[in-house]
């Protein structure tokens, strides 16, 4: 049997390396939210019963079209599978009965990818219902950091909605440019934030573009302050990317001075023509106390 003298055993140990001295840790336990315990049942995911969605998340939902009733034609450049990222019903899947409308803003500035969108449905039963989300259309393939909400306005606010379908922004061309005087260029835009507005009524809609200059936003602006006030003070998350809140006083005013010293807004070249208007066939209003 050999020794070795304590002294070359110290020696040793200094020659090895002191991250190989270091023993190596244990593997964390599994969290236990990684996986429940015992898993589900996998047949049971498809077979138990799903929560039924609050009314305000789908307020037209369940319907299906008449034999009569005309598909309406949604042109303002959103596709269906964009509002299924937003986690919101395709507008080109609502229908729409007598007295009732839709109304849609998508905002979307240029120098940033924090998008909105808000909807407002008025229902034939008197009840309105605003949806908004807000979140980052880049860089992701869904919409990142999403925020939203669904909600029901105070009894009486269709009113308020249901007058703005007579607005003249709806018969304006879909997009406009700002001329300062018969005799001017077109204004030039370098930056601003656009608005994609959509008025959706039994039979017909309407999608006009408003964006960068504030004359051209002044012209939607009562359009405009009706959703924003109805969107804003329901989620904190919402209400910090609109400081200002529901007011565009200021591209009221430029709007009006601009007709005043005999400018206009004038199509903007290359602009899609809107839709015809198209009268559906007179259909008998249901009662308020029938379902929606």
């Amino acid at each position: 049997m050999v020794r070795v003298p304590a002294t070359i055993l110290s020696l040793l140990s200094l020659a090895v390396p002191a991250w190989a001295q270091t023993p190596t840790p244990a593997p964390p336990a599994a969290s236990a939210d990684a996986w429940p315990w015992p898993p589900p049942d996998p047949k049971s995911w498809w077979d138990e019963k799903w929560p039924v969605p609050a009314e305000a998340a789908d307020p037209l939902a369940g319907r299906r079209l008449g034999r009569n009733e005309p598909v309406i034609a949604i042109d303002n450049g959103y596709d269906p599978l964009l509002y299924r990222l937003w986690a919101l019903p395709p507008l080109q899947n609502q229908i729409l009965r007598g007295g009732e409308m839709i109304l849609e803003v998508a905002i979307r500035p240029s120098t940033s990818a924090r998008q909105s969108l808000i909807r407002v449905i008025v229902r034939r039963d008197g009840k309105t219902f605003v949806q908004a989300r807000a979140g980052l259309g880049c860089c992701e393939p869904g919409i990142a950091r999403r925020v939203g909400f669904d909600a029901e306005l105070p009894a009486g606010s269709a009113a308020k909605f249901l007058a703005l379908r007579a607005d003249p922004l709806w018969e304006a061309p879909r997009e406009v440019r700002v001329a300062e005087a018969a005799d001017s260029a077109d204004a030039l835009c370098i930056d601003g934030t656009s608005y994609d507005l959509t008025l959706v009524a039994p039979g017909k809609s309407r999608s006009v573009r408003r964006a960068c200059d504030s004359a051209e936003v002044g012209q939607a602006a009562d359009v405009l302050e009706a959703a924003f006030g109805a969107a804003l003070g329901h989620e904190p998350r919402f209400d910090v990317i609109y400081p200002t809140g529901a007011s565009f006083t200021a591209a009221r005013s430029a709007y009006r001075q601009l007709i005043a010293e005999g400018g206009q807004l004038k199509p903007a070249p290359h602009s899609r023509p809107q839709p015809p208007t198209f009268q559906p066939p007179a259909v008998e209003e249901p009662d308020k106390a029938s379902t929606p």
